[in-house]
């Protein structure tokens, strides 16, 4: 669903092929590729105990997977990471469940024991609202040993309730609790919107009072059914207010001494104000979204469909795919981005809110403040039209994992 405002113009289609520059992508993107990790993030279903204002998923329920249709799927992602090991190349492999909430798929249970069973191969973490997670639940969780459990909480009580639904935060807090007493890695994801984001430093504090391992934040993108919603986005000087916001907190919570909430800033633009290495959009390369039916995207966040891992197998989607391949293209940047001294490690910022904002992913991130700017972008940095949170449940992990392992 894409909903526009009344007298404005209608949102880019979300699920439109990406047009493809097929003499370009001869040229400069090479079909065997190997990245040194691969993020499967994968949606198993879409059904849901909760009914977000912000959800960015359609109210419509598609179909979804049994058991042997999950396993196929799991077999064709170990033949893949198997296939570069074979090679000579070890690649890191990790799978994020999410939905919907995974815990809501009656075959989730059995599909975590099998990703448990293949330890050696890849880890796993899981995406939820936490609403499910009660003591019995949390202690089975953890002898599975998941890398990490990661919930959502969007602002402070009210702000949180006014998205999810009355009384939630502190359903989410109970999960969080339920968690850490089991001794799980827990992570809380955090979508900034004009309406939370100079929440973030309280809700930093009140995370690490529950012994939150990490909490991380990344930009709402306008797309999705949220048509309630006013004035959601950040534009960018509200942007670059969010992250400063961010820093003072990631620098306040490293100074307590009992217990230290890890305020991570490693997503899109983020380097420009906590430093660090850029971070760079890795959809398509060391990312895939894998969908309840079987459809392979980049990204949950950039729906364009790549397949279905019912009709082609993955090493062919991943390697044969133009769209992944123009992806990957290192040196494809918008004009705006040309001349940026980032632009090599940046590549452009986030795509998926460049593709919602503008229908192509290879503009330049429409949060960054370092852009000229260019027609229509005003339109779009307002944040003067629907949007949806990402739910938490979005490439970010990708990033997540890539530092837990380095840890």
């Amino acid at each position: 669903m894409n909903a526009s405002q009344p007298g404005e113009p209608p949102l880019p289609n979300l699920n439109r092929p990406l047009a493809l520059d097929r003499d370009r992508l001869s040229a400069t993107t090479p079909k065997n590729c190997i990245p040194g990790n691969l993020l499967f993030q994968w949606h198993i279903t879409e059904r849901c105990n909760l009914r977000c204002a912000h959800c960015y998923q359609d109210q419509s329920l598609g179909s979804e997977l049994p058991r042997d249709g999950l396993l196929a799927i799991h077999e064709q992602y170990l033949r893949l990471l198997e296939q570069w090991r074979k090679a000579g190349n070890r690649v890191r492999g990790h799978v994020t469940v999410t939905g919907g909430e995974p815990f809501t798929h009656r075959d989730f249970e059995v599909l975590l024991e099998c990703l448990a069973n293949h330890h050696q191969a890849h880890t796993f973490g899981i995406l939820t609202n936490g609403v499910l997670i009660d003591p019995p639940r949390a202690r089975w969780l953890r002898k599975l040993r998941p890398a990490f459990v990661q919930v959502s909480l969007d602002g402070l009580p009210e702000t949180h309730d006014r998205l999810r639904g009355a009384g939630n935060f502190h359903e989410v807090l109970k999960g969080i609790s339920h968690l850490r007493k089991a001794g799980i890695y827990t992570v809380v994801s955090f979508t900034a919107q004009r309406g939370n984001f100079r929440e973030f430093p309280q809700l930093v504090e009140i995370v690490r009072r529950y012994r939150v391992n990490r909490i991380w934040a990344d930009r709402l993108i306008p797309a999705g059914n949220a048509a309630s919603l006013r004035d959601p986005m950040l534009d960018a000087e509200e942007t670059r207010e969010f992250f400063n916001l961010m820093l003072q907190a990631r620098e306040k919570a490293a100074s307590h001494w009992w217990f230290r909430t890890e305020v991570s800033m490693h997503r899109a633009l983020q380097f420009l104000v906590g430093g660090g290495h850029p971070y760079h959009c890795t959809a398509g390369y060391s990312l895939l979204t894998v969908m309840p039916n079987g459809d392979v995207y980049p990204c949950r966040r950039m729906p364009i469909l790549v397949g279905n891992l019912l009709q082609t197998p993955l090493p062919e989607l991943y390697h044969d795919s133009p769209v992944l391949r123009q992806l990957r293209d290192k040196t494809r940047l918008g004009e705006n981005c040309r001349h940026c001294l980032h632009r090599a490690a940046c590549r452009g910022g986030l795509k998926c809110l460049a593709y919602a904002t503008t229908g192509d992913p290879f503009q330049g991130d429409p949060g960054c403040w370092l852009l000229q700017p260019r027609a229509g972008a005003d339109r779009f940095q307002a944040g003067g039209r629907a949007a949806s949170i990402s739910n938490g449940t979005n490439c970010c992990s990708a990033s997540l994992v890539s530092k837990k392992e380095a840890d």
